[in-house]
């Protein structure tokens, strides 16, 4: 048996107001190199909050995660920056394209941040284009793009940093239900040739049947 590439331990975490809101309590789980796992539950069972902490957009109250064999905990904000941008891959809902740049220009800039030249991001990027079948949407913007094309680009710009952990938030939430199969189908494909291991949240049910496990939320903490 593999060590767990992700560990999570007693995670909790608090949004303090005028009224404290407990998003998470005392969530535990592993996650296997190369595996798919499905995180499903209602709305506001706290999927998002535990996406964002695994992916160190967001600090937890008490408990631990570790990706890779570090504790997401001790690392300082340079560090963290650095695990996002390099180990991490995100795909949301809303895509979060620039609606200015082309689906190109979207896909080259981490590529740019990164520090490669711009002819080497542009022609990655058309590579990664070409791989989710919008090689001849390269120069269009996100405003004349279907939400399936939209969310293609947005996973090649995922990929587009070669990270080893890919987590995608309500990825179909705005597609039909046959092309949302389609876009898991394609992060299915991508995350098995290039060996990633992925958590994709979902209010849809019907998804864990396309993942290797599914992890259900209610109200904030792991039901089994």
């Amino acid at each position: 048996m593999p060590e767990p590439y992700i560990e999570v331990r007693g995670l909790a975490k608090d949004y303090t107001g005028g009224v404290t809101v407990h998003a998470l309590a005392d969530v535990s789980f592993t996650v296997l190199p190369g595996e798919v796992v499905a995180l499903t539950g209602p709305s506001g069972s706290g999927k998002t909050t535990l996406l964002n902490l695994i992916g160190g957009l967001d600090v937890p109250t008490a408990g631990e995660v570790r990706v890779g064999g570090k504790s997401l905990g001790g690392l300082d904000d340079g560090e963290l920056s650095l695990y996002r941008n390099r180990e991490v891959g995100f795909v949301f809902q809303t895509y979060n394209l620039l609606p200015h740049l082309t689906a190109l220009e979207n896909v080259a800039v981490p590529l740019l941040v990164r520090g490669l030249s711009f002819e080497e991001a542009r022609g990655r990027a058309a590579e990664l284009l070409g791989e989710m079948g919008l090689a001849d949407r390269g120069s269009s913007l996100p405003p004349k793009l279907s939400g399936g094309q939209a969310q293609r680009v947005a996973l090649a710009r995922a990929l587009s940093t070669e990270p080893r952990l890919l987590l995608g938030d309500e990825v179909t939430g705005n597609l039909d239900r046959a092309t949302g199969r389609e876009m898991l189908d394609l992060i299915r494909s991508q995350v098995a040739g290039r060996g990633l291991t992925a958590l994709v949240v979902t209010h849809d049910a019907s998804v864990s049947d396309w993942a290797d496990r599914a992890l259900e939320l209610q109200d904030g903490r792991l039901v089994f």
